[in-house]
């Protein structure tokens, strides 16, 4: 019996659907972030989900994930290696607009962006409820327990 939760890969339709899905899990994460007015935040998140399902996709279109049964496994982490040099870059970029002293800032921003795309991941394999599931408990995380962290 197949899973019916399960996207096919081969309908253009389909294909549209989950990199919608993709723009989506990126816009709930973004619209939070650029709410806080930080750097990253709507299209930044839009673009990195919606990449990370578009490198997916081309693994899966191609049939790369049937003639490499690692492929889809080398892809997931070249994105999330490739989104971990995002990252660095929004801390360093954060911290060296503070004063002199060393402060990291920018951890959670990078830790967003780092999110969209595993979810962005989950959008191109066509796991849509994995996905909005996952979307939905980040922005939950990153609104409500801001309010329970202790500020000095």
């Amino acid at each position: 019996m197949p899973n019916t939760y399960y996207l096919a890969t081969n309908d253009w339709l389909n294909i549209s659907l989950r990199l919608c899905i993709a723009l989506l899990i990126g816009a709930i994460i973004g619209l939070e972030r650029q709410i806080k007015r930080k750097p990253a935040g709507l299209r930044t998140h839009m673009l990195v989900s919606l990449g990370s399902a578009i490198f997916i996709l081309i693994i899966i279109q191609t049939g790369g994930s049937q003639s490499s049964p690692d492929a889809l496994s080398r892809v997931i982490q070249g994105i999330a290696a490739g989104v971990g040099f995002l990252g660095a870059g929004e801390i360093v970029r954060q911290s060296s607009q503070k004063s002199q002293q060393p402060e990291i800032h920018g951890l959670t921003s990078a830790a967003a962006i780092w999110v969209s795309a595993a979810l962005g991941i989950a959008a191109g394999c066509g796991l849509w409820q994995l996905g909005l599931i996952g979307a939905l408990l980040t922005f939950l995380v990153l609104k409500v327990f801001k309010r329970l962290e202790k500020h000095p």
